[in-house]
């Protein structure tokens, strides 16, 4: 192959773009650049821009005559397709599906095909050709065909089975890698072509009896074809790391998108060129624009020492704003450099922020008057840092790292020293200062999973532990005259369910288990809480009789000395001022480390679920939470003192507070609005609200994107690195490949296209669970929802039949789809001929009488399928996420139905969607039931993963060990409700994550047999901490998972099921269920071969006793 280099001449100021999503029809080639579509000739040069609206429009195929482009786009808010004429022009909409809608190509006789999930009930693509004249839809008879391609006489179709994945990785293997099949209409099933290579094969284009396509056989996606049978394989292309992305074939050419670029292939010529291409464009996207609502950004807000300012991080910049009237401040202005967690000096003058402007996270100062540029006070960051905590007298900064070690940084040396490291799970964590500066109270993990409490000595470099590992202690707070520590922990264990008895395994749950906890620091300190008894009164009494005979002798030795001079007999002080308690006297906190533990107390407030504990010098501040339905939070007070007190409600529904650092005001977070409170008062009412609010009304500022897209990337490649499990990040030469991506990122038009280069960098680290997902990207700006029936019609010459309804399970009739409930009550065959009074043959979709109508009544005129006249009735649609929804769960509930027939009643069905805590729901709702059946499936296929397998197999492994036998009745087991029979777990390719993890550990348990297709191979675990500045993310793999064996488990390869059984795509379509069928047939072999009976009692035993005088 000959590489043939580009000859075009630029214009005077040539300005590249970043191209994507080309075709190709004769010598035009149309593409995507800032989300809008452009034409070029082949020979590249000054592009034409077709489209400008806000929406991407993408996915771009030239008709057959040449004449028409359809494309994807978001005109109305959901993607759609859309077709226009080539030389520019109105754009023609022809779906109204709410859902994905991607165009493919074109079909030989002039029909847009496109892919789509929207006629499918178990969510898989389907290929769909629309004809643009009519609007008449057909299906092609296949499951799972996400794009493809007719030969010329439109009887056989090449397609790609499975759509893709989600995660971004490069050279995957796994259950859910794309490959090419073969369709012949007519013939009685599809045939695989490149089952041979485990790994991706895509985007199948024909061309003179050869199947041209994408695969990374070699280890980079580059251009394969073979024959029409899968045989007789060559490669065309040999690119090494930019994969070929997005090829289209038209008479013997092929363009493709590499890295930024677009590249032609010339087929007879057996050579390939980069296509030069420049924009005439005013790249609307990367001019300087304004962020209108920072709340929707905000990372931080911290208040200033006296509670007169906030210190707020949005979007990766840093304000100061004051909490009445003044100046915003705007501390930080680049948009190429990010700030986190900006927080005030105890001087008030200057923040402490994270900043990246090194290259590494690193600390600054920040002048808080916005006078000044920040100053970098670090310098040896190597890995990610989190926000630190200022000591009180200015000194110290205490914060941790991503390496689990917690640092003391000071500020004078500009030298960091490690206090800490761990190797548990979970980092440290709540640091608090002492008021002396001299002890850091820390939470550290434990090697058990619980935490504890740690106090660390500046002075001797010691750690004292002050709680047991057997309980979990947490948020340590030093009381302001350094005597007291307080802290939360969780030691208040009573189930809320108080027996196994009931129904569906009640099982023991614990709320409101945490407990407010004070320590004396120095023995002999009587609580502040402890009632008043006669001793302490008495103790009280001396005591005040001492201090006014001192004062006594001090006021008269001073009149004696000073007389002219001294005050007037009403004042208490000298110069008039109480020096009883003198407020600047400096604090030092001395610890009596022996018995330290045993002076713990409790203090005197019912357990409950606390978090956020804060104190000054006459109230502790907590937030309360409530479990039950929404979770809610409310502020709460206490006043510290020995009377019997009740705790006081500050405000309701907050999302965060903080108290100032001198104990005064609250800094007070309701939804989207900051309340400025005084701390010495009870929480205000409604109607003074509106006075304490601070306002923030007026906040924006502007930001540069291209200096934003610039700092994402390489914040993103940093993220990636500090976030993945592998330190080695699997061998890659990551700093490279920043070297090789980074320029690219200046040939960004919009937020898509960063995207497009992030996937392409995190893809090199071949790992699955890394996502990468929008930011701050530009809509549409009519967001127009569709609304849905629930059911499936087809047009004819009286309206739209109905030709399936979607079921729901009738246990539960609130959700029943618009036209099965009982109010509206139709069937199939019914004929809908008017919506509102609108003729439904009057448009081309009856979704385009539904916009904007999800849950709103509407007036349907239905003529029923053997009535002579037409009735009205009034229904509600649903929206097109419930109507997906609806269909899913219309395939659930017949496949239910299909075991319950097919198994005689003896086989059992669950099916879990995902394994979260609303899919535990499905578990309950469907498991209990059934769970004293011979027989059990557990479908996981298509289960979107989570983190609850462990709740699942617990609950499978119970097994039943005795029986009871009552007077009347049969017996039944212990332990309750544990399944006695044999079971089944159902797994196919878009088996994911931790349904993978259940699939394996069922099957390594011992619980059953595994049956369908290999799964997706995602279980290096994450937690999505990784977003950037405008709210987007490149999700990192953080946690990996091994085997007793001391292998990785499932990762890049999927779970291998017991026996491979194939739903395959054409006998899918057409409804059979091969894989649930053999499910069902195995688990009645394996009852034949033993079945499953309750061993009969044994005979009553006879205690009957033969007295002697019997």
């Amino acid at each position: 192959m000959s590489v043939t280099p580009p000859s075009v001449t630029p214009p005077s100021d040539p300005i590249l773009g970043f191209y994507r999503s080309p075709t190709i029809h004769h010598d035009t080639i149309v593409f995507t650049a800032e989300g809008d579509l452009w034409s070029v000739g082949v020979e590249g040069g000054l592009a034409r821009r077709l489209t400008t609206h806000h929406g991407v429009e993408s996915h771009a195929a030239i008709s057959p005559d040449g004449l028409r482009i359809a494309f994807s786009a978001e005109y109305e808010g959901p993607v759609e397709v859309y077709s226009m004429p080539l030389g520019g022009g109105l754009p023609v909409r022809h779906t109204y599906e709410g859902e994905l809608s991607h165009v493919v190509g074109w079909t030989p006789d002039g029909k847009i095909l496109y892919s789509t999930e929207h006629y499918s009930t178990l969510p898989n693509a389907q290929l769909v050709a629309v004809d643009p004249a009519t609007g008449d839809r057909q299906l092609l008879s296949l499951s799972q065909a996400s794009d493809g391609c007719f030969t010329p006489d439109g009887q056989t179709l090449f397609f790609t089975r499975l759509a893709f994945q989600g995660s971004h990785t490069k050279r995957y293997q796994g259950g859910t890698a794309q490959n090419i099949w073969k369709f012949v209409v007519g013939e009685p099933e599809a045939v695989a072509l490149t089952a041979d290579y485990p790994g991706t094969s895509k985007a199948p284009m024909w061309w003179e009896g050869r199947v041209y396509f994408a695969s990374d056989r070699d280890g980079t996606m580059n251009l394969w074809s073979m024959d029409e049978q899968g045989r007789d394989l060559r490669q065309h292309t040999q690119h090494q790391g930019w994969d070929v992305q997005s090829p289209a074939l038209h008479n013997g050419r092929i363009v493709y998108q590499l890295g930024a670029d677009l590249h032609l292939y010339t087929i007879a010529e057996e050579c390939h060129q980069q296509l030069t291409i420049f924009l005439p464009s005013d790249f609307e996207q990367t001019r300087e624009r304004w962020v209108k609502r920072p709340m929707d950004y905000l990372t931080s807000a911290h208040l200033s020492p006296k509670g007169d300012r906030i210190a707020l991080t949005a979007r990766g910049r840093v304000f100061v704003a004051p909490v009445k009237q003044g100046r915003l401040v705007a501390a930080t202005r680049d948009s190429h450099i990010r700030y986190r967690s900006a927080r005030f000096l105890p001087d008030g003058k200057s923040l402490i922020a994270l900043t990246d402007e090194p290259g590494e996270l690193e600390f600054c100062q920040i002048p808080a008057n916005g006078l000044g540029a920040p100053e970098v006070l670090t310098q040896d960051g190597m890995v990610f840092r989190y926000a630190g905590l200022p000591s009180p007298d200015g000194a110290w900064l205490v914060f941790d790292d991503k390496d689990q070690r917690l640092w003391l940084f000071n500020f004078e040396s500009k030298e960091a020293r490690c206090i800490a490291e761990s190797e548990a799970w979970g980092g440290f964590d709540d640091w608090s200062w002492s008021p002396d500066s001299q002890w850091v109270a820390y939470v550290a993990p434990c090697d058990n999973l619980f935490s504890q409490i740690r106090l660390y000595s500046l002075a001797s470099g010691e750690t004292v532990v002050l709680t047991s590992d057997r309980v979990d202690s947490y948020n340590p707070i030093w009381s302001p005259d350094g005597k007291w520590l307080y802290f939360l922990s969780e030691r208040y264990f009573e189930s809320r369910v108080a027996s196994p008895w009931g129904p569906r395994q009640p099982e023991p749950y614990f709320d409101k288990t945490t407990k407010i906890y004070h320590v004396s620091l120095v023995k002999g300190e009587r609580s502040p809480f402890q009632p008043m008894d006669e001793l302490y009164q008495a103790v009280l009494e001396q005591e005040e009789a001492e201090k006014k005979e001192k004062k006594k002798k001090k006021t008269a030795g001073k009149r004696a000395e000073y007389p002219s001079d001294s005050p007037t007999d009403d004042d208490d002080s000298e110069n008039g001022q109480d020096d009883s308690d003198d407020p600047s006297e400096a604090v030092t906190v001395s610890i009596d480390l022996e018995g330290l533990p045993q002076r713990v107390m409790e203090v005197p407030v019912a357990p409950n679920n606390y978090r956020a504990l804060a104190i000054n010098d006459k109230r502790l501040f907590w937030v309360e939470i409530t479990v039950d339905g929404e979770r809610t939070q409310k502020l709460v007070s206490l006043e510290i003192k020995a009377d019997p007190i009740e705790p006081k409600t500050v405000m309701d529904d907050i999302r965060s507070y903080e108290l100032s650092m001198d104990g005064k005001k609250l800094l007070v977070r309701k939804k989207n609005i900051f309340y400025i409170l005084e701390a010495d008062k009870d929480g205000p009412k409604e109607k003074e609200l509106e006075k304490k609010k601070v306002d923030l009304s007026n906040w924006s500022f502007s930001i540069h994107p291209r200096d934003e897209w610039r700092q994402m990337l390489l914040e993103a490649w940093r993220l990636e690195r500090d976030y993945f499990y592998d330190r080695n990040l699997h061998g890659v030469d990551w700093a490279g490949l920043l070297k090789t991506h980074l320029p690219l990122v200046d040939r960004v038009t919009d937020r898509d296209e960063l995207n497009n280069l992030m996937a392409q960098l995190v893809g090199e680290l071949a790992a699955l669970h890394t996502f990468v997902r929008a930011g701050d990207r530009r809509k549409a700006q009519d967001r127009i929802g569709l609304a849905s029936l629930g059911a499936a019609l087809t047009r004819t010459e009286a309206g739209y039949r109905i030709d399936n309804l979607y079921q729901h399970d009738p246990d539960y009739p609130e959700r029943a789809g618009p036209l099965t409930r009982p109010e509206v009550a139709l069937q199939v065959g019914d004929v809908i001929e008017a919506i509102n009074g609108v003729p439904l043959l009057s448009v081309s979709d009856p979704a385009i009488l539904l916009k904007k109508q999800a849950d709103q009544q509407v007036l349907l005129q239905v003529k029923e399928r053997d009535a002579s006249d037409s009735r009205s009735v009034i229904t509600t649609p649903i929206s097109v996420w419930d109507a997906a929804d609806l269909r899913y769960a219309d395939w659930e509930y017949r496949c239910r139905q299909h075991v319950d027939a097919k198994g005689g009643g003896k086989l059992g069905y669950v099916h879990l969607r995902a394994m979260g805590r609303d899919n535990f729901t499905e578990w309950v709702e469907n498991y209990y039931p059934i769970f004293n059946r011979d027989g059990l499936i557990i479908d996981v296929r298509h289960n979107r993963g989570g983190n609850i397998d462990s709740w699942i197999l617990e609950k499978l492994l119970r097994k039943a060990w005795f029986f009871w036998k009552p007077r009347v009745g049969k017996p039944f087991w212990n332990m309750q409700w544990a399944f006695r029979g044999h079971m089944v777990v159902l797994c196919n390719e878009r088996t994911a994550s931790d349904g993978e993890a259940f699939t394996e550990g069922f099957r390594r348990l011992g619980l059953g047999t595994v049956i369908g297709t290999r799964t997706w191979g995602g279980e290096i675990w994450l937690s999505l901490q990784t977003w950037l500045v405008d709210r987007g993310i490149a999700s990192a793999a953080e946690i990996g998972v091994y085997g007793p064996e001391g292998e990785w488990l499932i990762e890049g390869h999927g779970v291998e099921p017991d026996i491979v059984v194939d739903n395959l795509p054409h006998s899918t379509f057409n409804g059979e269920d091969a894989q649930l069928d053999y499910a069902i047939a195995h688990l009645q072999e394996r009852i034949r071969e033993q079945p499953i009976t309750v061993p009969p009692p044994p005979d009553y035993p006879n205690k009957a006793f033969k007295y002697l005088n019997d």
